[in-house]
């Protein structure tokens, strides 16, 4: 009987399992160790790294901030350095998106401190500006950097208090929108250089090389409204010149509306069919 209990036991299962047992045992002893000379392991130098294309922040921003707070780091060890303090704090600055704070073997102190990107700069009918983020969030301008991205001013109503802020209005969301949708096209970019909030609410486009009132609306169906505006720059244009229309309305569905020009008869309006209604293009005097 006892020759058949020792067929049915698993010797090389529980072989696996002592020399697992082991091995973890190992790590994790390996692992204090690490720890503890971690611990008494000082700090030898900082190194701040700024990430992005951004200059809000510099080097020498962050290496005061801490210094100022904390005193200096050098020559301390690591368990006398509140690295998730100094991260958090950090965290707290509006221009930054994110910290990570590490310290090497070597004493190696390494801040990594990533900027926001900012998108448009939006000024408020108050005179109160600021900029919005690649991830929508209210951020205030700065003395020392300005970002080269399209300004956005006119009938806003939306407030700022100065701080990291999330958006508020249905319009701001499409101005942010709008600038984003600008910022991903090399074209667009180059050639809409503000936006502009009139009485309607609407938002218009102002163009780097004409004078027409270019009337988006608001920021639904961005990719069609652009295609529209594109057949104006590519098959009107040619034919008229720039300063033909003083008006292009791009806020009908499958059409643009654009209106003459004072040297025209001001009662004409013509309307272009949209190429995304795979119908012909075709020009209707009303």
């Amino acid at each position: 009987m006892l020759k058949r209990l020792s067929h049915r036991i698993n010797w090389r299962g529980i072989l696996y399992s002592m020399i697992g047992l082991v091995v973890l045992a190992g790590i994790v002893m390996l692992m204090g160790f690490i720890n503890t000379k971690s611990g008494e392991q000082a700090c030898s130098e900082v190194q701040v790294i700024v990430l992005g294309n951004e200059s809000f922040i510099e080097q020498k921003d962050i290496v005061g901030m801490i210094v100022e707070k904390y005193g200096e780091l050098e020559g301390r060890t690591l368990e006398d350095i509140p690295i998730h303090e100094i991260e958090q704090d950090l965290r707290q600055i509006p221009f930054v998106f994110s910290v990570i704070v590490n310290i090497d073997m070597d004493g190696l102190l390494t801040v990594r401190v990533k900027q926001r990107e900012a998108v448009v700069r939006v000024i408020n009918n108050r005179g109160r500006d600021f900029y919005i983020d690649r991830q929508g969030y209210k951020m205030p301008v700065s003395l020392k950097y300005v970002p080269r991205v399209p300004v956005a001013n006119g009938l806003i109503s939306e407030p700022y208090n100065g701080a990291l802020d999330s958006m508020e209005s249905q319009l701001v969301e499409d101005i942010f929108k709008t600038a984003q949708f600008i910022s991903s096209d090399s074209i667009w970019s180059s050639q809409v250089v503000q936006l502009y909030v009139n009485e309607h609410q609407d938002i218009e486009l102002i163009p780097r090389v004409g004078n027409q009132q270019i009337i988006l609306g608001n920021a639904d169906s961005l990719e069609k409204k652009f295609e529209k505006l594109m057949l104006f720059y590519n098959k009107i244009v040619p034919k008229t010149g720039i300063g033909a229309y003083k008006s292009v309305n791009l806020k009908f569905a499958g059409q643009i509306v654009c209106e003459r020009n004072e040297h025209f008869k001001p009662e004409e309006m013509i309307t272009i069919l949209d190429s995304t209604n795979n119908r012909t293009n075709s020009i209707n005097t009303q």
